[in-house]
């Protein structure tokens, strides 16, 4: 045989393009990113993983909540705490570096927390979200033929599936790692991003497969590869569709039972679709399995009651919980009635663990807690404005005539409207939690509107509680601010003993903690009797936040306390004696909960207050927000 020499060699640039060589390349550069950013964040969240690890709270996602059973609860009187000292302020004197630090951290924040109407994100978060799709469109377009080969969007569709449940679960590996305050509510913003990227993808890809198909006259349907891809195609879409606001908001348990049903079929269908989908579905199965796990193990079923405050709002007590939560963490909660079992809702925990709060400390001048208070257990509060919550507070007012009527004739005390209503509950939780430490800022306002209030009371509880274990000498809280809207005088009655029994202790713990609380009606209805709440106002008056925050601040009165025309002072609630002292060098932070509106509002004027040359001077600026939204 002649000898014809060795083969002709095609130069790279001529050779046909391999998708299935080069873009499992572009797959893995794609990962490498993402988790490149991801790692960068969890950097700047070592100093907080380390205080965790020194508190002994790093765990506390992980094994749930933990309960008394003993019956003997946690109380503590008031004047049998030992060895509490009275001192001077603590030193709050910033040093170079650290004065350095805030400065950094105000201008950083100064750009991040700004948001605008009808965005769900801020700054910061459509900075994250425009980083991670531009690596996404760069790995999908670079050097890639989409028209004449459209792999490539297909691959990176398939690469994008670890991010999209990395950040769905409610048991995240990244929440864990980031610690309370990172909880999944705050990292579905991804999620749904990162999934519209997948969705981008899948569309390039499909629509350009389709375009030959129909332009050689190739069939659409059929062969299982086509058949299959046009399967996963209609998923994304439908998934994208029923994910969206509206109807998450409208039709919720419609929306859940879609996209669990339509995600499973999306996994199954794709691995038929091709063979190189398997090694990138077995990172999600992975995510959700140690969700669900997780979720086994924090799964409590508790006895429980049901407090209805009036028809707007049930008081949800769970005796005998007495650790496993950080403040202003959240359950998810079913409660066992009506055949509504498998409904569940996250409730916010209105109290601190009672061997940190002050609630479950009773004053020799008030009576033990009662049911509706949180006592040695967790105290939830749902306010009747959806179905559930509808539905549970009904339940609770006529079981509570019920229960009345079989005791009428009893020789127990006489019992009021609000009866408590024994009933069966499942907790899953804790999620979430505050981002930041209030306890280390010599001025806190906490600023809720509605419902909203669960969370700043619980956050209220805490820091006057560490300030009666700890000592004026341990704390340096000085000053704490807590601004409530309501719509009607009858909403303040829902939460009215909580604040008064905090109130107390506050005002016989030490002259050096002032606390003040400001109620803002609304809306002009009518006056109704006001419980007496120590150091409180109740204003008729709709301030912005950012009116709030600059009041706060600089220590201005309240105009509303001039009795302008409009406004309203109720003198049947003892008021502060009108003296404001202006905020200090120790730190100021804001905790807001409550509807879009006002988080935002609180998010952008701390925003421009660390823009400002009073922010400088404030030195630490902090900020935690609890949207209360769908």
């Amino acid at each position: 045989m002649a000898d014809t020499g060795s083969p002709i060699v095609v130069p790279s640039e001529m050779q046909p393009y391999n998708s299935y060589v080069e873009d499992p390349k572009w797959q893995i550069r794609f990962t490498i990113a993402w988790t490149s950013l991801l790692g960068l964040f969890v950097v700047f969240a070592l100093p907080r993983v380390i205080r965790r690890l020194r508190t002994g709270t790093f765990f506390i996602d992980v094994t749930g909540l933990k309960g008394d059973y003993g019956g003997r609860g946690t109380y503590e009187r008031v004047g049998e705490e030992k060895g509490v000292k009275t001192k001077s302020k603590p030193k709050t004197t910033r040093g170079r570096f650290e004065s350095a630090k805030n400065v950094m951290d105000n201008i950083f924040g100064s750009m991040v927390y700004w948001s605008l109407p009808r965005v769900e994100l801020n700054a910061g978060q459509i900075f994250i979200i425009s980083a991670y799709l531009v690596i996404t469109i760069v790995c999908i377009a670079c050097q890639a033929p989409l028209v004449t080969n459209p792999n490539r969007p297909g691959f990176l569709a398939i690469a994008q599936l670890p991010p999209v449940f990395l950040f769905a679960t409610k048991n995240s590996l990244v929440s864990f790692v980031l610690g309370p305050g990172v909880g999944y509510e705050k990292l579905n913003f991804i999620h749904r991003w990162s999934s519209r990227g997948l969705l981008i993808a899948a569309l390039t890809h499909g629509v350009y497969w389709i375009k030959d198909h129909l332009t050689y006259n190739m069939p659409i349907l059929g062969p299982q590869k086509e058949t299959s891809g046009v399967a996963c195609l209609s998923l994304l879409c439908v998934i994208f569709l029923t994910s969206l606001r509206p109807v998450r908001r409208m039709m919720w348990n419609a929306f859940w039972i879609v996209h669990t049903l339509c995600y499973t079929a999306f996994l199954i269908t794709v691995c038929y679709h091709t063979i190189y989908a398997r090694p990138w579905v077995y990172a999600p199965i992975a995510f959700y399995g140690l969700d669900v796990l997780l979720r086994m193990v924090k799964m409590r079923i508790q006895d429980a009651v049901l407090v209805p405050a009036d028809n707007l709002m049930t008081l949800i007590n769970v005796p005998y919980m007495s650790s496993g939560w950080t403040v202003g963490q959240h359950v998810r909660l079913r409660v066992f009635f009506d055949g509504r079992l498998f409904e569940s809702h996250p409730l916010t925990i209105m109290c601190a663990p009672p061997s940190e709060g002050c609630l479950a400390r009773p004053l020799p001048s008030l009576p033990p807690p009662t049911l509706a208070d949180a006592g040695s257990g967790i105290l939830l509060g749902a306010r009747a404005v959806g179905d559930w919550t509808k539905a549970l507070n009904e339940f609770a007012l006529r079981e509570g005539k019920k229960l009345r009527a079989q005791r009428l004739n009893s020789e127990e005390e006489e019992l009021t409207d609000a009866t408590p209503v024994p009933v069966h509950v499942m907790i899953d939780g804790p999620y979430g939690g505050c981002s930041v430490d209030p306890s280390s800022y010599e001025t806190v306002l906490l600023v809720s509107g509605g419902s909203g209030a669960t969370f700043t009371i619980g956050v209220l509880d805490a820091l006057v509680g560490k300030y009666i274990r700890s000592g004026p000498d341990q704390v340096v809280t000085r000053k704490i601010e807590f601004v409530w809207f309501i719509r009607s005088y009858g909403q303040i009655n829902w939460f009215a003993s909580l604040l008064k029994t905090i109130a107390l202790h506050a005002s016989s713990a030490s002259p050096s903690l002032d606390l003040h609380i400001t109620v803002y009606v609304t809306c002009l209805c009518t006056l109704e009797n006001l419980p007496e709440i120590p150091n409180c106002d109740v204003l008729v008056a709709q301030p912005g936040v950012s009116e709030v925050v600059r009041r706060v601040v600089e220590g201005n009165q309240d105009p509303a306390k001039a009795v302008e025309e409009g406004d309203v002072v109720l003198d049947e609630t003892p008021s502060s004696d009108g003296s404001e002292v202006p905020v200090g060098d120790g730190g100021f932070v804001v905790c807001a909960s409550g509807p879009e509106r006002l988080t935002r509002e609180a998010a952008n004027a701390v925003a421009k207050l660390k823009a400002s040359s009073r922010g400088q001077e404030l030195g630490r600026i902090g900020l935690h927000t609890e949207l209360y939204a769908v």
